[in-house]
């Protein structure tokens, strides 16, 4: 090992400047300090919410604050999550609330039962409840991401993501959705929906644009009042959260979806008037409806975190706007704020979060929170305010009056559970959200009685098809088998075709004894959630090169194909088109896949059996660099206009389109390879003697029959952001990022560029470990860290950056990387790593020569 080849850095990473601990989520996100904007809450509209205020309900709250203690009333205002708090902490720090992060389960069991769940929540109820030690009965309140469909819960219904419902342009099955979803919750006891995301979304290139049903504010504003009323019942009748609806929370707060260049928790610099009018439109209809609930959002307006907003959270939302419910943080989103901690933000408090989201440092929180409120940091004016607001919501869904979860008049009914019932308006929902986008030669519908053949690997996968928030966080690490009752777009398929006389034939990489009449291919996007789904460019193909060969393939072959492209946004697929014969963007479907064969095939007799009825709701780039492109900007110009849409009776054929980019596309995946998760096109794996590669779906994976190596998904500064890989020492053993394509590091070597990466060690390696750069089969060059991480404080986040032209001195070929990170030893080790980039050495600290 050479002097030089790595620098690491002793330096707590608090001290960014000085030390360089790696790239900064702040900055990353534009939220440099600026001064904070200026709010006008006259030109907000004022609204009349339909739920009157009670005095019986006020006159229960003046009784209750009157008893409360300081301790009492600051754990009402504080959320821990399950995995870090037990029933008896709510008991002995008076928990509010509590909740389930998406992908987490009651007692570890992803396939939990409706019984394990009323299992956990009667026991938190329980222990709100116990006043054996004088305390206060104030019933906790569960929330949990039930967003297209109660997803957490193993055999619920799983609807279409928003981006195709906003294609489906149909408020009325909004409704009967949020109704399905509400019921689906009660079974399970829960009583508190994070729902709807409201958020008009501006940068498809944003990790949460699925999330937006379009870009459209109209059509944000014509679905979130009926989601809530779906959810929660109609305000001011016998309906409104009776036994069968949960409280709705309409999210983020406000103008996630206008973030600079789409990055998720960044900063949207918009006008005032633009807030208001593109980003506010959903909340004026979910609070017309009378909404109890809602989020801050992670991200900032004008350089000012949300979370830190009193000026739109206080002065606008609850004051202009007459919101009388309760502001609920979002994951630790308080500590964004400047000033703040995890454990630690009477800012946002004082801005107007009524309830702080704190999964892990829920008692740190809580401890600082009240001798916060006891300095008069925090006014008891604006602690007695926000737990008002919480007791009216509780009162008001008649948590005091039901009894425990378990005994509640829809608790364990599983027979509403995924139900036959509840699966039929999710596939309407599926139908009615397709959007043919290519139809030459009338190819659509297809006739049943033919031979069909089923290829792509989206046709038999229900986790693909229905993407992030699907029973774990990022909709990865699941299986068909964890989605019982549901169907995969093959399934559909295979029924309609067989049931008609048909041959359909699955063979995901298309190959085929005898030729076949058509081939359907499925493919698209890995499922992803948040800030991992970010993405510096729409081209499709850059990530995913193989998907087009198998299109070609059969081009070549002379079989006719529909291509099914599964995806949480509009993408650049201009080759893709130019290879199928028909189109149809499916969005991300859910859990019922038999829903696009009901379209895309007619009856046996040759009627149509269900036409086209989705268009656009989110315009369709022309080229790989339109990033932000919405109907009514200046020079809009898509390839599919906000609206388009065919149906089979369309006689309109497309032409060939240029298969150009269409400019200069940013290095996407070229020098930042892992931030916050693989970034596209890189893939994660772990491998060892024994098996070479398995992939690591949602940061989670072994080494193949054993525990040699596993790899798991952990959070450094956002929500799994990092990696812990832990070596048991058996044999050898790597962690690495690979791609299908070869990028050239030359130029940056050249320019004396560095690999950078954060690393922890937890326990001190017992062999040599080393990082490589591969090019291929017997390609590689070796740095040797061993140094570096024996020198390494346990527990402390560092730095190290290895110099690219040592990997080249080493054997690696820089013209052709295939694999720019790796690490091995056949010796045990414990470490996590997280930003893994490429960085000019002369920034980072290190000579160049």
């Amino acid at each position: 090992m050479r002097i030089g080849d790595f620098v690491s850095v002793s330096l707590a990473c608090g001290a960014v400047l000085i030390c360089g601990c790696g790239l900064s989520y702040d900055a990353e996100r534009g939220a440099e300090k600026m001064d904070s904007p200026t709010v006008h809450p006259e030109i907000w509209p004022a609204i009349d919410s339909p739920v009157p205020i009670d005095p019986e309900i006020e006159a229960r709250i003046d009784d209750l604050l009157a008893r409360m203690s300081v301790e009492d009333k600051v754990g009402q205002v504080v959320q821990g999550e399950i995995r870090h708090l037990e029933p008896k902490d709510v008991r002995k720090y008076r928990l509010g609330s509590v909740l389930n992060g998406g992908g987490v389960q009651p007692f570890g069991k992803k396939w939990a039962s409706v019984d394990d769940w009323l299992e956990l929540a009667d026991a938190f109820w329980e222990a709100s409840m116990d006043t054996s030690d004088g305390g206060l009965a104030i019933p906790i309140i569960w929330g949990t991401d039930a967003v297209h469909g109660h997803t957490n819960v193993f055999g619920a219904t799983v609807f279409p993501q928003n981006i195709g419902l906003g294609a489906a342009r149909n408020p009325e099955l909004i409704h009967e959705i949020g109704r399905i979803t509400a019921l689906e919750i009660a079974v399970s006891g829960l009583d508190w929906d994070f729902s709807p995301t409201v958020a008009v979304v501006r940068d498809d290139r944003w990790g949460r644009a699925y999330e937006s049903w379009s870009e459209d504010p109209e059509v944000a504003r014509s679905y979130a009042g009926e989601m809530v009323r779906g959810l929660q019942g109609k305000a001011a009748s016998g309906d409104f959260l009776a036994v069968d609806r949960v409280v709705a929370c309409s999210k983020h707060f406000l103008g996630d979806g206008g973030t600079l260049n789409g990055v998720d928790r960044a900063d949207n610099l918009s006008t005032e008037a633009e807030l208001r009018d593109i980003h506010g439109a959903g909340y004026f209809s979910a609070l017309e409806t009378g909404v109890q609930t809602v989020m801050a959002s992670f991200s900032s307006w004008q350089g000012l975190k949300m979370h830190g907003n009193r000026g739109l959270l206080t002065d606008v939302l609850k004051g202009r706007m007459g919101f009388d419910g309760f502001v609920v943080g979002d994951w630790n989103g308080h500590a964004d704020v400047e000033g703040c901690s995890n454990s630690s933000c009477p800012a946002a408090f004082n801005a107007g979060v009524d309830m702080f989201m704190a999964p892990e440092d829920w008692k740190a929180l809580r401890a600082n929170t009240i001798d916060q409120v006891k300095s008069g940091e925090i006014s008891m004016e604006r602690l007695d305010d926000a737990v008002r607001r919480i007791l009216r919501v509780k009162m008001r869904t008649g948590l005091f009056d039901k009894g425990k979860p378990s005994s509640r008049p829809m608790a364990g009914k599983t027979e509403y559970l995924g139900s036959a019932e509840h699966r039929a308006v999710a596939r309407q929902a599926v139908r009615e959200s397709l959007v043919l986008l290519k139809n030459n030669g009338g190819l659509l519908p297809l006739e049943r009685s033919q031979t069909v053949l089923v290829a792509g690997d989206g046709a038999h996968n229900i986790g693909k098809q229905s993407g992030g928030w699907t029973l774990t966080w990022q909709g990865t690490d699941t299986t068909n088998e964890d989605f019982p009752g549901a169907s995969s777009v093959w399934d559909g398929i295979k029924r309609v075709v067989e049931d008609a006389g048909g041959t359909a034939i699955l063979s995901e990489d298309g190959s085929f004894r005898s030729k076949p009449d058509v081939a359907v291919v499925v493919f698209g996007e890995e499922p992803y959630a948040e800030f991992q789904g970010d993405r510096e460019t729409l081209d499709y193909g850059f990530s995913r090169p193989d998907d087009l060969k198998l299109l070609k393939k059969l081009n070549n072959a002379g079989v006719p194909v529909v291509s099914i492209f599964l995806s949480g946004r509009p993408m650049w697929v201009n080759p893709e088109l130019n290879a199928s014969d028909a189109f149809v963007a499916a969005w991300l479907p859910g859990s019922e896949g038999d829903g696009v064969a009901e379209v895309i095939f007619n009856f046996a007799d040759g009627a149509i059996h269900h036409d086209f009825k989705g268009t656009l709701a989110h315009s369709w780039p022309k080229t790989a660099v339109q990033e932000s492109l919405n109907i009514g900007d200046e020079g809009y110009d898509p390839l599919f206009a906000y609206g388009f849409g065919l149906t089979h009776a369309d006689d309109r054929d497309l032409d060939d389109l240029p298969e150009d980019p269409g400019g200069a596309i940013p290095d996407a995946g070229r020098t930042v390879y892992f931030r916050g998760g693989p970034v596209v096109p890189w893939q994660l794996f772990v491998g060892d003697s024994h098996f070479w590669a398995v992939k690591t779906v949602g940061g989670n994976a072994s080494t193949w029959d054993r525990d040699n190596l596993v790899v798991t998904a952990v959070d450094r500064e956002l929500q799994e952001d990092a990696r812990a890989a832990r070596w048991a020492g058996y044999d050898l053993a790597h962690v690495y990022l690979e791609a299908a394509q070869a990028v050239d590091l030359t130029p940056e070597a050249s320019e004396c560029k560095v690999l950078a990466f954060e690393v922890m060690v937890e326990e001190p390696p017992s062999a040599p470990v080393y990082a490589a750069m591969r090019c291929g089969e017997d390609c590689e060059g070796r740095i040797d860290i061993t140094e570096a991480l024996v020198q390494s404080t346990v527990g402390e986040w560092r730095t190290m950056k290895l110099r690219l032209r040592h990997f080249a001195d080493g054997g690696a070929d820089l013209s052709h990387v295939t694999t720019p990170f790796l690490l091995a030893t056949e010796g045990s080790l414990a470490l996590r790593f997280a930003d893994v980039r490429l960085e000019p050495a002369v920034e980072s600290g290190v000579p160049c020569d």
